[in-house]
C-alpha cells in the first residue's frame, strides 16, 4: 500500500503517520526503489486491529517490532 492508501485505511494524515514511524507506532515502508515505497497490506490491517482492540503503545511496538522481524523471513 501506498502513503496516501495507508492514510485511508488508518484514518491517519501523512504528518501522523510519520510521527507514529518516528515514536516505533507504526511500521516503516518497505523501500522498493529509489522512489518507491510501500507497506504489506497485511500489516497495515494489523496494526487497525490492534488499535481496534485498544492495545496501549507498548503492546503496539511489541507489534511493530514483530511486523518488521516477520518480514526478514519473506521469500
Amino acid at each position: 500500500m501506498k502513503t496516501p492508501d495507508v492514510c485511508a485505511a488508518t484514518g491517519m494524515k501523512r504528518p501522523t503517520l510519520y510521527e507514529h514511524m518516528a515514536k516505533g507506532l507504526f511500521p516503516r515502508p518497505i523501500k522498493l526503489g529509489p522512489k518507491l515505497a510501500t507497506w504489506p497490506q497485511a500489516e497495515v490491517a494489523r496494526m487497525n486491529a490492534a488499535r481496534i482492540a485498544g492495545k496501549d503503545e507498548e503492546e503496539i511496538k511489541a507489534l511493530v517490532v514483530a511486523l518488521t522481524s516477520e518480514r526478514k523471513n519473506c521469500v
